[in-house]
């Protein structure tokens, strides 16, 4: 028919759907460690956090120095709990998803991805939990730019990286690129300063204050 007026609408393809591949408590502590280190190296903490924040990372990072990694995990889940605390400054993009999330309940049938096989599922939070990573990453090269910290040789890493990304097959060869990167970071970091003031008061306390 001329024109083909009955044609649908062209439907952009989805991303590659990644396979998931399982982790070990080393790189999972590893790929939360690192970052969260650069997320209290912010500015906003106005070099020294406070002990709330500073006591679970420490840990964390005693726990996998040691290599006792279920230890440092379960001080980052307590970190995250942290960070997310309405009393402390917002983390900015990109280090939200350090935060521990806290979804707003909706009925199942609102999320668009309720009738996915769970495969597909597993494959979609596998992407997602990817580009937070690769996201975390080049946020931590753009705040080592502004502080002194060459991260010249370990770029490349990232770029590479989200070349993996766009390969259905690629986790593995992706999280090798990323941890790589985080190995070589880890080394360069300044060391945190404790903070010895209390804790920020609450929007509430402020405006009673």
């Amino acid at each position: 028919m001329p024109g083909r007026p009955n044609k649908p609408p062209d439907i952009e393809p989805p991303p590659p759907s990644l396979v998931p591949i399982p982790e070990t408590p080393e790189k999972k502590a590893l790929r939360r460690l690192v970052p969260s280190q650069v997320a209290l190296l912010l500015d906003s903490w106005k070099g020294a956090p406070s002990p709330d924040l500073m006591g679970p990372f420490d840990k964390a990072e005693t726990a996998f120095g040691s290599g006792d990694y279920a230890a440092a995990l379960t001080s980052l889940d307590l970190l995250s709990v942290r960070f997310a605390e309405p009393r402390w400054p917002s983390l900015p993009e990109p280090f939200r998803p350090l935060r521990v999330p806290i979804p707003t309940p909706v009925p199942p049938h609102w999320d668009p991805d309720h009738a996915l096989p769970v495969a597909e599922k597993d494959a979609k939070k596998a992407r997602k939990v990817a580009e937070d990573q690769l996201a975390l990453a080049r946020g931590c090269v753009a705040w080592a730019a502004g502080h002194g910290v060459d991260t010249a040789d370990l770029a490349p890493r990232l770029e590479s990286a989200a070349r993996r990304l766009g390969d259905p097959a690629g986790l593995a060869p992706f999280y090798e690129e990323i941890d790589s990167f985080w190995t070589g970071l880890r080394g360069r970091l300044p060391a945190l300063k404790v903070g010895k003031v209390p804790a920020p008061a609450s929007s509430a306390e402020a405006e009673e204050a």
